[in-house]
């Protein structure tokens, strides 16, 4: 049931315009040219040894993998896009563009398809070790840098 609904939204963020101003969203973050949607996101870390952070990184990573097969079956094999060289980019002071300069300050790559006119990405974000990770999925019709 998850993979459906994971699927629902990413087919209604592809039909969906892109806003004008960057704002909130029912499914994450929009603005001019991408949606980011959250897809699902697990508990925090405060209180935790190390030991449930790596099973949840894990559980969220084999996540991805499986709507990413999902989503190869109908448009072929993802490229894996490493979004590090983006991060080292953005802080020596180049300008990033959206939505990829925040997917490179948490998440470490993408699986990353085109389709039509959008790029399909979904990644696995976590800002810090001790807050909660995140099953993203992004359209947008901005070229990876």
């Amino acid at each position: 049931m998850t993979t459906a609904r994971h699927l629902a939204t990413i087919d209604l963020l592809r039909s969906r315009p892109f806003p004008g101003q960057r704002g909130r969203s029912d499914a994450g973050d929009s603005g001019p040219g991408y949606h980011v949607a959250e897809l699902s996101t697990s508990e925090d870390f405060w209180e935790d040894d190390g030991t449930r952070r790596e099973l949840v990184e894990e559980q969220y990573e084999a996540e991805r993998d499986a709507l990413a097969v999902v989503l190869g079956a109908r448009w072929g094999e993802p490229h894996i896009f490493s979004l590090w060289s983006l991060q080292e980019r953005g802080m020596e002071g180049e300008e990033i563009p959206e939505p990829w300069s925040v997917l490179a300050a948490s998440v470490p790559d993408v699986h990353l398809w085109r389709a039509e006119e959008r790029w399909i990405a979904l990644g696995v974000s976590q800002w810090d070790k001790e807050l909660p990770f995140q099953l993203l999925a992004v359209v947008t019709d901005v070229d990876p840098p």
